[in-house]
This record gives C-alpha cells, sequence and structure tokens, in this order.
C-alpha cells in the first residue's frame, strides 16, 4: 500500500521559505515519479514539481523556477521541497503524488498525501 505524509507547511511572510517535505513509504525512488502539485484558493489544482529516481530526470514549473527547488533522500524515503523567496501566490495546500512514467516524459499520478498548508502573509 502506498502511503504519502506531507508536512513542513505553515505561515510565513513574504519572503521567507520553508521547507516542505513527503515522507513515502510503499514506493521505490528506483522506479516511482514524485509530483508536487498545489491547490489554490480559486480551487485550481497546479502542478509544482516532479523528482523521478529511475531517469534522474526532475523539474519545477516556471512560476517558481528560481525559488523552488526539489530533492529526494532515498536513505528516508523522503521527497522535499525547498521554497524560498516566498509570496502570496504561493499560498495553497500543497499535495505530494507518486505515479508511474518519469518527469521528462509522460507521468500518471495514482496516490496522493492529504497535503500541507502552506499560507503567505503580505
Amino acid at each position: 500500500e502506498v502511503q504519502l505524509v506531507e508536512s513542513g507547511g505553515g505561515l510565513v511572510q513574504a519572503g521567507g521559505s520553508l521547507r516542505l517535505s513527503c515522507a513515502a513509504s510503499g514506493v521505490s525512488f528506483d522506479e516511482t515519479p514524485i509530483g508536487w502539485f498545489r491547490r489554490t484558493p480559486a480551487d485550481l489544482r497546479e502542478t509544482v514539481s516532479c523528482i523521478s529516481g529511475s531517469d534522474g530526470s526532475s523539474y519545477v514549473v516556471d512560476a517558481v523556477k528560481g525559488r523552488f527547488t526539489v530533492s529526494s533522500d532515498y536513505a528516508k524515503n523522503t521527497v522535499y521541497l525547498h521554497m524560498t523567496d516566498l509570496k502570496p501566490e504561493d499560498t495553497a495546500r500543497y499535495y505530494c503524488a507518486a505515479g508511474v512514467g518519469v518527469c521528462s516524459g509522460y507521468q500518471k499520478w495514482n496516490d496522493w498525501g492529504q497535503g500541507t498548508q502552506v499560507t503567505v502573509s503580505s
């Protein structure tokens, strides 16, 4: 059974930083891409990042490029989303997901965590 648990969210002032964690069980990072997504107050789901161990590919979307980075710790089976220079428009509930495929190509997301709330005040 795949389980994903996000943590690290909170309330932060604009310009601040947070590190989100996605602790995964029941998956192998060698085979499973992990994505970060966010659901905004307007109820829009946005892709934030992807990291896949099978081909070593990863990305963050243009909206957060230069401010967010994604990394993984195989020993802890955890993927991190490092967020810096946070802006009010980054306010959202952040979710991680596990799927099939690779970040450099096709992905299908099958399992989701419960999410962690990030609120950025101006």
